[in-house]
């Protein structure tokens, strides 16, 4: 007997998980509310319409549908307490209750839950008054430079300011000229905190965890990490910048002292949580948790998993996790491109037809995870400032990435954008070591290894140490 499963969201996230599920066994039809132009007609995958707002419409429709399992991706329908109402109807679902939910939702509960359970992280204030945090801004033995809307924002709340003035100002755009709505009735003044971030995500029945490979997203828009707030332009896993005794310290002070916490608190945590983590040269560091799967990282997560993903998501909301084993794919990378609408993240047109997609889907070990796109007549057209993910799996990193940026040229919308250094900062470790890629290795044009070369010199130009490089050249012609 096969189970039919319903996933909330309309995002590359949701598109991956949808892509994941329907390689189940267990699983004969994946149904996606509202999805998007690549959940439209995938095997085993359709998109549905419901009333996302009405808890009680989507409990009947599950069981008009027979649904055995809800899955959230957005955290809005979880700090809404979509889980708490589903498990009241009794309906299985993959996410926390509303109260669990507020280690994201309320950016002052989650500092002040991380001090109560011994959680390293940045120090900080909340304010509700302009003056008074602007006087803090100003006093504070510590850099009081990133300002964090305490509501929910779409991943776009947060201004890290080079100055003392920019900081001050960024408090006045969120308190006094609600540049965030009524998420930004509180401000969270926090320290500067200088490292490598990354992001570590876990499976949890809300007693034990399970860790996903690490992570590591690209927020800037452009290239070598300049440029506005995103949502994600990309992301790879996993990422080697964290080493393995780092990642032991994550699961154990970071992960399962939420986990517990949680739970001491009356908030058991079901679902997926994440950490985003700053490594510094005083340790990790906490930046933020996240109460469900990661968007860019969830696409360059899953496609390493050779476990049976509604195995995992049912043994959590049964509370046996620690019976299910993990596997994940060794020796392999994922590297995943955004391609966004021109004026993303601002203002952006739609409508713009898509042409290259099933090129890339008849390459091996390449995806495409739709975001912003739907179906009009016989095309795909945009419809989103976030179009889709291009996503490539490989044995290495650096050709992995080659070859991402590669089929994100082959793929074409008017406006189309997107950086052409995801996986940078790691690129630039490994030419530290002595990495060398030649295009032969590569398998990609010249044209494209070269272009990701020209993003990541100037990274590359702060490793050189006498003895080890001089500098790095096209592929095409010398080892990267």
């Amino acid at each position: 007997m096969t189970n039919s499963i319903l996933i909330i969201g309309g995002g590359a996230r949701e598109h991956a998980i949808a892509w994941k599920l329907a390689q189940s066994d267990a699983v004969g039809q994946v149904f996606v509310s509202p999805g998007n132009g690549g959940t439209a007609f995938s095997s085993k995958v359709r998109n549905v319409l419901i009333d996302l707002t009405n808890h009680s419409t989507v409990a009947q429709w599950c069981r008009d549908y027979d649904v055995k399992l809800v899955v959230v991706g957005p955290e809005d329908p979880l700090a809404n307490g979509i889980a708490d109402d589903l498990k009241q109807e009794g309906i299985l679902c993959f996410g926390p209750s509303k109260h669990a939910a507020m280690i994201e939702s309320s950016k002052e509960f989650a500092k002040s839950f991380m001090e109560r359970h011994g959680i390293p992280t940045a120090r900080w204030r909340a304010f509700g008054d302009v003056e008074t945090a602007k006087e803090h801004i100003m006093s504070a033995p510590y850099p009081a430079l990133v300002i964090k809307a305490s509501g929910l924002t779409a991943g776009k709340g947060v201004i890290v300011a080079k100055t003392k003035d920019e900081a001050c100002k960024a408090v006045e755009s969120i308190l006094t000229d609600k540049i965030y709505g009524t998420a930004g009735n509180i401000v969270v003044v926090e320290e500067l905190v200088v490292g490598e971030e990354i992001s570590v995500l876990c499976f949890s029945d809300g007693e034990t965890v399970s860790v996903m490979p690490p992570a590591q997203d690209h927020k800037r828009l452009l290239e070598n990490d300049k440029g506005p707030n995103t949502g994600g332009m990309g992301a790879y896993s996993p990422c080697p910048l964290v080493s393995s005794k780092e990642m032991d310290i994550i699961k154990n002070e970071v992960l399962m002292k939420a986990i517990n916490g949680l739970k001491k608190e009356g908030r058991p945590f079901t679902g997926v949580l994440f950490a985003g983590i700053m490594l510094t040269n005083n340790g990790i560091k906490v930046l933020e948790y996240n109460c469900r799967f990661g968007d860019p990282e969830t696409e360059a997560i899953l496609p390493l998993l050779e476990s049976d993903l509604y195995n995992i998501m049912m043994s959590c909301v049964t509370g046996d996790l620690k019976k299910t084993t993990v596997h994940w794919k060794e020796d392999t990378y994922a590297v995943g491109v955004v391609l966004a609408s021109k004026g993303y993240p601002g203002s952006y047109a739609k409508g713009h037809e898509i042409t290259g997609i099933n090129e890339v889907l008849s390459r091996q070990r390449q995806l495409v995870f739709h975001a912003g796109t739907t179906q009009k007549d016989e095309s795909v057209v945009t419809n989103g400032g976030r179009v889709m993910v291009v996503l490539c799996i490989g044995g290495d990193l650096l050709s992995t990435m080659c070859q991402a940026q590669s089929a994100a040229e082959v793929i074409n919308f008017e406006g189309k954008q997107f950086r052409k250094d995801i996986g940078h900062r790691a690129a630039a470790k490994l030419l530290k070591k002595g990495f060398s890629l030649t295009y032969k290795d590569s398998g990609v044009d010249i044209i494209a290894g070269d272009n990701l070369v020209a993003a990541i010199k100037p990274l590359a130009a702060k490793t050189i140490r006498s003895g080890v490089i001089g500098s790095i050249g096209e592929i095409g012609r010398a080892h990267v």
